[in-house]
This record gives C-alpha cells, structure tokens and sequence, in this order.
C-alpha cells in the first residue's frame, strides 16, 4: 500500500517501538513526525527514518506541551494519529504500589492518548477523513502478575478506542487498536530484571516462563508490530477493532 500525501504523527518517536512504527509509514510514503519527551532520542530517531521525518518534543500527559505541539504542527495535514507513548511502570503487587506511581502511568497511557485525540481530532473531523491507532497491550486479557497499573491502563485503553471509534467513525476518522506483546526490547529486559529480582529466578528463566504463554512460544520482534500497523492503514473497513500481535499470549494457557 502506499501512505504517499499523509502526515503520520507518532508518539513515543523516540524509542524502540516508535521508531519501528515510523520507519514503517516513511517507508509506505507517508511523512512523519517523531514526538516524545528525549530530544536526543528523536534527532536519533529521525536520523533513521530520513527526510521524510522531523521531530517534536512534547510530554503527551501534559496539556499545555500537548496544545504546543499542535500549533507548532499546525503547517502539517496530520491525518494519522498512532499513540505509542506509554511507561512500563512498577512490576510489584497491587499493595505495595503507591498512588503516585498508580497516577504516573494512567497519566502516560491513557491521560496522553485522550489529549492527542483531542488535540488532533478537530482537523481529521473537519476534513472528513483521518487514522488514528492507539498501542494497547495484550497485558490485561490475561493476567499478567505483578503489573496491575500497566494492565489496568491498557484495558481502560481498549474500551477508549471502542467508544471514540463510534463517535467519530460516522465522520470519516477511523480509530483501532493495536496490541502487541511481548515485544523484545529494553522495556521487556527491564521488565524480565525485574521479575527476576522480585521471585528470585533468572533473568533468562523469567524470559523463558513469558515466552512460554505464547502459542508460538516467542516474543514479538518490533518491525513485526510495525508491519501490522501499515496492514491495519490497508483495510479501509476496520473501525473500533483490537488487533492482537503477540505471538498467540492471548490464547488459552
């Protein structure tokens, strides 16, 4: 397919995954913009991705940086929205997690991805056509210990997604999920330390155990959820879905 004439704005621009999604859309023809928190991180990012990318920084969770962003892209006919910025948060038990660190990842994952839509949606609605797709988790539609805040916003996520899809949907704007998961990079290593450190296994035992719950029986490779997400862009039909990409961890254990 080919996203020639469309502006792609990608949240999270500046990590793994963001730069996966964003040299995906560059590579099907579509300009993008890298937003994210790390200036650093974005210059690296758009250096990847080529001329066809420029950067932003923006904090999602934040309104005031979010409505800066928007008039700072205001030159940009942004008709596709991915919300891909998200924190991890803590791997401990629902009890010993403090509200703060509760609030800090509702703020990221779901706080942001209202901000952008309602930022960004306006223009879309107006034009009578636009994307957007939201990066949910597989986390949640199985239990995942030891993760409540993650799972809980990406659930909360998925119900955002089916309800905004119906409002705007009859309008033109198409609005999905993609879940992915577990994809292999840091944000995983990170979390395999963790849980190692918190049940006393191995890095590579806790890795293995994941892997494990997949029907496949392996982690999801980041270009893989970057190649689903322009397939998504190539059905014109799909409204208000959850696509899954995570190896079969959703399947029955």
């Amino acid at each position: 397919m080919t996203l020639e004439g469309r502006t792609a704005l990608v949240t999270g621009g500046g990590g793994p995954l963001g730069r996966a999604f964003a040299r995906a859309l560059a590579a099907a023809g579509a300009r993008v913009v890298l937003a994210g928190r790390n200036e650093r991180a974005l210059t690296e990012a758009a250096t990847e991705v080529g001329d066809a990318a420029r950067t932003a920084v923006c904090d999602v969770a934040d309104p005031a940086s979010v409505r800066a962003l928007a008039g700072a892209l205001a030159d940009e006919d942004v008709s596709l929205l991915v919300n891909n910025a998200g924190v991890a948060g803590p791997v401990r038990p629902l009890v010993d997690i403090e509200p703060d660190e509760w609030d800090d990842v509702f703020a990221a994952n779901v706080r942001g991805v209202y901000l952008m839509c309602r930022a960004f949606l306006p223009p879309m609605l107006a034009a009578g056509r636009g994307d957007i797709v939201n990066v949910a988790s597989v986390s949640g539609k199985r239990p995942l210990l030891n993760r409540t805040p993650y799972t809980a916003s990406k659930m909360a996520l998925i119900g955002l997604t089916r309800t905004l899809a119906g409002e705007v949907g009859p309008r033109g704007v198409a609005v999905n999920t993609l879940s992915p998961g577990p994809v292999r990079g840091p944000r995983m290593d990170r979390n395999f330390r963790l849980t190692a450190e918190l049940t006393g296994c191995t890095v590579e035992e806790a890795e293995r155990d994941f892997a494990s719950r997949a029907a496949l029986g392996r982690l999801v490779e980041e270009d893989e959820v970057a190649r689903a997400l322009v397939a998504m862009l190539a059905m014109p039909g799909l409204c208000g879905a959850d696509i899954d990409l995570s190896a079969g961890m959703i399947a029955p254990a």
